[in-house]
């Protein structure tokens, strides 16, 4: 009997999991199915770009994943029952369950409105492609001289802001910021990312929380009110809800709570990776939800999965940072270095060099998730009829 492994969402991290499963196992083993609802690859990463009119490569997974043994179900997950061992989803042909041996969770995050009135209702987001396309298509009807409002001043608000800018300079674009701008950056990389946004002639609102949106402007908790044709929200993400309806022990965000291994501290059968996880790194601070975060989660899951199938030596393998790389439009960039646990440090990376360097590493990540092992050699474990059974999975 072949031990049934289902990947739930096929972003940056499930793709990199299933792929890796993939190389990891012998085919005759395991039956590795990967859920998810859009055929083709997504780079989140680029979805600023795809809102300003840039087309993206097409990237399917029926040739990503051919020949591999990665079976590619194209479904809406609707529901997971951890004690049944079943996920349920939705296709053209209606609902069903998939059993499972083991799952592992990669639905990721979605945009966050914060309870904020009106944002769901008159507020654009760029988490996911069918959000970045109806921006992209709001935004070539907007005259000149019309103003965009982009809400958030973390590294998704910062990238959509000066891409909108440098694509279409003829726009009124402002950023509205909860706290100061780049706060969080080194002073030279603050000093770099206010030269920028001066150069596109981005107003920037510091110190502005957002507490309405509406059709033509947005409400701030001073009592001031921007001016918004259009209102693109990036303050933050929120996790799937889908495990928060489970018997998984989750956090009050509803992310899943995991050993070091990526498996779940309540069901060991289930392993979650990417946003979709509380996973801790240096200093034991919570990993915030990033592409960086999540591809060595994926790598750390499905090597613990193999090495229990096959009785390997289990990965100890600490995620950690090294910088965060900012888009500023094309022709411009900041790299950051920081500090194992994320805190920058003085040196920074800045103008068309970072901009080149941010490139490399956006195509770095979807080279990534198509050769899941780096392009090192790698052998096909044979799986025990015990551990494919599952008599010794939970204490291993």
């Amino acid at each position: 009997m072949q031990h049934r492994i289902v990947v739930l969402g096929a972003g940056y991290t499930g793709a990199v999991a299933a792929g890796r499963l993939a190389k990891r196992l012998r085919r005759e083993d395991v039956a590795i199915t990967l859920v998810n609802a859009e055929p083709d690859f997504v780079e989140r990463v680029r979805m600023h770009q795809l809102a300003t009119g840039q087309d993206l490569k097409p990237r399917p997974f029926r040739e990503m994943f051919a020949r591999t043994g990665v079976e590619l179900r194209l479904a809406q997950v609707t529901g997971v029952d951890v004690d049944r061992k079943t996920v349920a989803v939705t296709d053209a042909n209606g609902a069903e369950e998939l059993p499972y041996d083991t799952l592992v969770y990669a639905l990721g995050s979605r945009w966050n409105a914060q309870g904020v009135p009106g944002t769901a209702e008159h507020a654009y987001e760029i988490a996911s492609r069918p959000g970045a396309l109806r921006l992209r298509e709001r935004l070539t009807h907007l005259d000149a001289g019309q103003s965009v409002v982009v809400v958030g001043g973390g590294l998704t608000g910062l990238e959509a802001a000066t891409e909108i800018a440098e694509a279409r300079p003829d726009l009124d674009v402002a950023l509205a910021a909860r706290d100061g701008l780049g706060d969080w950056l080194s002073p030279k990389g603050r000093e770099h990312l206010r030269k920028v946004l001066g150069k596109l002639g981005i107003t920037v609102h510091e110190h502005a929380a957002v507490t309405a949106v509406e059709a033509d402007r947005v409400a701030t908790a001073d009592g001031e009110a921007i001016p918004a044709a259009v209102t693109v929200w990036t303050a933050g993400f929120a996790v799937h809800p889908i495990a928060k309806a489970t018997a998984l022990e989750v956090t009050g965000s509803g992310q899943i709570v995991v050993d070091g291994t990526m498996r779940s501290v309540s069901h060991p059968d289930v392993y979650a990776i990417g946003d979709a996880a509380m996973v801790t790194g240096p200093g034991d601070k919570p990993l915030r939800m990033s592409c960086a975060s999540g591809t060595p989660t994926a790598w750390q899951a499905a090597d613990a999965i193999a090495a229990r199938l096959t009785g390997g030596k289990l990965p100890n393998v600490s995620i950690r940072y090294f910088n965060q790389c900012i888009s500023l439009g094309r022709k411009e960039g900041l790299i950051q270095y920081v500090t194992a646990d994320d805190r920058a440090v003085q040196a920074v990376l800045t103008g068309r060099l970072a901009a080149v360097y941010k490139e490399l590493i956006c195509k770095s990540a979807a080279w990534g998730v198509a050769n899941p092992t780096l392009g090192l050699p790698t052998r096909r474990r044979r799986v025990t009829q015990e551990r494919a059974r599952g008599d010794v999975l939970h204490s291993a």
